[in-house]
């Protein structure tokens, strides 16, 4: 038995529910949050502010769809033909005036409810870090003030990851989300003051950052969010507000430690895109995920996510994981079929790996599985003109020199008077 440090204690995972004990054993605790160095927060902020995925990996947003299954590629398009009714509502909240008169009494009490309520699975409170909004919305965000907001991913639908199953309680959950998020700005107009919604799919910020800060999570060697009831399967949403709230403060669930100790995600990613040791990344200690290795399986086997799907705290949620370490010692369900076994299905070519994987067991790519396109749209458009160049004996078919110049022209020029989309898929 091993000796507790602190016990954290949250609300029950719907409302009515008794508040859970997470027993956090001495060995496990860390820091509030996530260690961090502030000043290095604000160097990379200022010298190298965060840039959407949909523009810094826009060449793979492009790749990505051509990839996947015809099923996910339906799929994904009549998901984003939901989404894409609600992306201009969304965009637009922070230009819509207070429907009520405000009482300048706090209101967090009261937004806590109306979450609750409307079956949001937590919410929190914090500052809207101005450090980790993107470059290209740092005109965009206008209040100070942040609501977190987590809605719970379909638990049976996640298990069966990497499949389509997965796929539609991953996005399904967005197509809830978003105008759950509607819903609730309208309700803090009525209270008399400002709102602006920030996701699913078109955040302004990185949202993890400030749902820490919220204490509704720690940042997972996953590379995700781990709530203390769902793991990394909650999808996340931000309110930014100048209604008076009370600001929650950073918990430490153990989950930094605990990752260290467990690793399965790390043991079982396909790709072998996450770190085993934490470095210090942009001001934060961190497992950094290695972008290049994960995107590859994401596109092509439906999605992946078998880092969530195996997480323990995914799996059996934070109290028992936490009890069964402080009885034992060990991970609860670590080195099991239970929780560590996963199939990949066949991906659209035909040529790569499928089949059940069981612990210990991995699948495994050539190098050519893991090129794609790199950079932003306007690399991949450049690249393509470099290896055309590269191809062709110089000077001899000028008429088709003159078409890949001109393309390269009028791609670009989509690209530069073109709108990045929302969608974080394409």
């Amino acid at each position: 038995m091993l000796k507790v440090g602190h016990v954290v204690v949250r609300p029950g995972r719907k409302a009515g529910m008794d508040p859970v004990e997470i027993p956090v054993p001495e060995e496990l605790e860390t820091v509030p949050g996530i260690p961090m160095v502030s000043k290095d927060i604000d160097f990379y902020s200022r010298e190298y502010p965060l840039v959407r995925q949909q523009v810094e990996h826009g060449a793979d947003t492009e790749w990505a769809p051509t990839v996947g299954t015809a099923a996910m590629q339906k799929y994904h398009h009549e998901h984003q033909a939901v989404m894409e009714e609600f992306y201009p509502l969304m965009n637009r909240t922070g230009d819509l005036e207070p429907t009520g008169t405000p009482s300048g009494e706090d209101v967090t009490q009261l937004i806590r409810d109306k979450a609750a309520e409307m079956g949001f699975l937590d919410v929190g409170f914090t500052d809207h870090d101005v450090r980790f909004i993107y470059e290209d919305r740092k005109g965009h965000v206008k209040y100070q003030n942040a609501i977190c907001l987590a809605l719970e991913q379909d638990f049976a639908e996640t298990q069966t990851a990497p499949s389509m199953a997965a796929e539609h309680g991953h996005y399904g959950t967005y197509e809830i989300q978003a105008p759950m998020g509607l819903r609730m700005v309208d309700y803090i107009l009525s209270l008399g003051y400002g709102a602006q919604l920030h996701g699913p799919s078109n955040h302004s910020a990185a949202t993890i950052p400030m749902f820490v800060a919220a204490g509704l999570g720690q940042l997972g060697a996953n590379g995700q969010l781990l709530h203390p009831h769902a793991g990394a399967r909650c999808r996340l949403q931000i309110i930014t507000t100048d209604a008076p709230v009370t600001f929650d403060k950073p918990i430490d669930y153990g989950f930094h430690a605990f990752c260290q100790v467990c690793q399965v995600c790390v043991n079982r990613c396909p790709g072998r895109a996450l770190m085993r040791e934490k470095i210090w990344w942009r001001g934060v200690e961190k497992n950094k995920l290695i972008y290049k290795r994960c995107r590859p399986v994401m596109s092509r086997y439906e999605g992946c996510a078998i880092c969530m799907k195996v997480c323990p705290i995914n799996k059996y949620g934070a109290k028992a994981v936490m009890e069964h370490y402080v009885e034992t010692g060990q991970v609860l369900g670590k080195g099991t079929h239970d929780l560590e076994g996963y199939t990949l299905h066949e991906e659209s070519t035909g040529k790569y790996v499928t089949g059940y994987f069981g612990p210990g067991e991995l699948p495994t790519f050539d190098a050519n599985f893991f090129k794609i396109p790199n950079g932003t749209r306007e690399n991949a458009a450049l690249e393509e003109l470099v290896e055309y160049i590269g191809t062709q004996p110089d000077g001899v078919d000028k008429a088709s020199d003159e078409k890949a110049l001109f393309d390269f022209r009028d791609r670009l020029r989509v690209i530069l008077h073109g709108e990045v989309s929302d969608s974080t898929m394409f």
